[in-house]
């Protein structure tokens, strides 16, 4: 049978991608936003505070490991452009266009990196757990189809939904991201070695 211990170990690789990736490097930015705007209900104002720490968050990287990933800094310049133009403009639509532009940007990047042959997945998650090939392109082609499927959500809620875009980017994101973790994880467990099940 498969052990919980199996499945514990597969989704913290799996949240370490999604750090090292795109959903998780801006989390601490986007529970600011929504802490700032459910206590001024002011889109602005949150927006400018997510604005100061992503620059904060990119400036520390960058001097704790002098570099920046290609993800970091296409966050970084969304952040900076959607936010500014934002504040500037006094539109929200420009905010609320930045998760969708960059969750389709991260499966533009997964998908030409494995055409490419280069599995960020496998990357980075390889030396800690064995798979064959094909496993590894169904999950890149699985983060693909999630990350597409993340940017449409995320374009249908503000079209649809404006008022409830702030809730459903901190709890709609994360609860979809854990979902699609826990099935990732589930999947994983199937190829893992006998001894360590």
């Amino acid at each position: 049978s498969l052990s919980f211990r199996t499945l514990i170990s597969a989704l913290f690789l799996i949240l370490k991608y999604l750090y090292t990736l795109i959903l998780m490097s801006d989390l601490f930015a986007v529970f600011l936003f929504f802490i700032t705007y459910i206590i001024t209900k002011d889109m602005i104002a949150a927006t400018a505070v997510a604005v100061v720490v992503g620059i904060a968050q990119a400036a520390l990287t960058f001097w704790k490991h002098r570099k920046l990933d290609a993800m970091q800094w296409i966050s970084l310049i969304l952040i900076v452009f959607f936010g500014g133009a934002t504040i500037l403009l006094k539109d929200n639509r420009f905010i609320m266009w930045k998760p969708t532009v960059l969750f389709w940007i991260g499966a533009i990047v997964m998908l030409f990196g494995h055409l490419a042959g280069k599995n960020g997945l496998k990357a980075v998650m390889g030396k800690e757990m064995q798979l064959p090939d094909f496993v590894w392109t169904r999950l890149t082609y699985a983060w693909i189809g999630f990350l597409i499927f993340m940017g449409a959500a995320n374009l249908f809620v503000f079209t649809y939904f404006p008022d409830q875009w702030v809730n459903y980017k901190l709890f709609g994101t994360l609860g979809f991201t854990i979902i699609f973790s826990i099935a990732q994880g589930m999947y994983l467990m199937r190829f893992q070695p006998k001894e360590n099940q």
